[in-house]
């Protein structure tokens, strides 16, 4: 699959204080990549950087197959730019705003161009309405609609989904995967964990100054335990010879509650071998469970930090 970014030792300082110390990472094209990381962290100095909107202080970058620092004008044809803050002009109607993106652009036919993205992103009720009557899922949509004008193969997303409620998050999820599955490479940052699990093909994950684990939402959960199983019991004197039972090179928590944690590799194997155990021994939970790792707990393990990305 060919890369539609590159980047190699990426680094940036700001006075004395450096944010990027050799960040590493590719972007496969027709994907969503996102990428994460703490307050701070460096997340929008990188899209900064990989649009050109400001220079790194070492490192090379290639978007689309141009040299940032060689060939920033071809790089900037290529790209689209949605950042934080919906760009968008509140006194124009929604139809205003694309038309003049689109004449900006040198599109061969704005009106058209508009009312096509206008249907796109279920805008088109609301074309001639002024974008300051828009409710906040409403401006995000017609802003990535914008950014969508001139087909730009590679979209760089910084937050779009930040302050939108449960049911615009939603629709701008559907939107963002649309977006992949038309062959846009899509490059997003997100302060929210569950939209990284369930939107990128590929996770990065940044912290001081550096990724520090790289890959799909399944291989990143592989970094954190994920067998921690938890029995519950008729009685204490079951739990208590289930315990004795499951002690034997495992690490085995009792609940007050009459409850067991076992924590396994999570292998079927491992977890096979307790119910084994128990049956052998004719000890018989009422319930169990098992806890199933998350990208908070990659997060957690990783940095240190168990609060929600941003």
């Amino acid at each position: 699959m060919k890369s539609a970014i590159m980047v190699s030792e990426l680094k940036k300082a700001y006075k004395k204080n450096a944010v990027l110390k050799g960040v590493n990472f590719t972007v496969e094209s027709g994907t969503i990549f996102a990428l994460l990381g703490s307050n701070g962290a460096g997340k929008t100095t990188i899209i900064n950087i990989l649009t050109t909107l400001i220079e790194a202080d070492g490192g090379n970058v290639t978007v689309n197959g141009s040299d940032i620092v060689k060939n920033p004008a071809e790089v900037r044809r290529c790209i689209s730019l949605t950042g934080q803050f919906a760009a968008v002009d509140d006194v124009l109607t929604a139809r205003e705003n694309l038309e003049l993106i689109g004449d900006l652009r040198h599109v061969s036919n704005s009106s058209q161009t508009a009312t096509d993205l206008l249907k796109k992103f279920n805008l088109s009720e609301a074309a001639n309405r002024p974008v300051s009557t828009f409710s906040g899922g409403m401006r995000r949509r017609l802003d990535i609609a914008m950014s969508l004008i001139g087909n730009p193969p590679i979209i760089f997303l910084d937050e779009p989904t930040t302050g939108l409620d449960p049911e615009a998050r939603n629709d701008m999820w559907k939107t963002i995967q649309a977006l992949a599955k038309s062959g846009t490479t899509v490059f997003l940052t997100t302060q929210y964990l569950e939209e990284a699990d369930q939107l990128a093909d590929t996770i990065a994950l940044l912290h001081d100054g550096k990724i520090v684990a790289k890959g799909t939402a399944s291989e990143l959960k592989k970094l954190v335990p994920g067998g921690v199983i938890r029995f519950t019991f008729h009685d204490e004197e079951q739990q208590k010879a289930a315990a004795d039972v499951l002690r034997k090179g495992y690490e085995v928590i009792q609940g007050d509650d009459l409850t067991l944690t076992v924590a396994t590799d999570g292998s079927p194997a491992q977890v096979a071998e307790l119910f084994i155990r128990l049956r052998d021994a004719r000890l018989e939970p009422a319930d169990f469970s098992q806890q199933v790792p998350t990208l908070d707990d990659v997060f957690f393990k990783l940095t240190g930090n168990k609060k929600e990305v941003n």
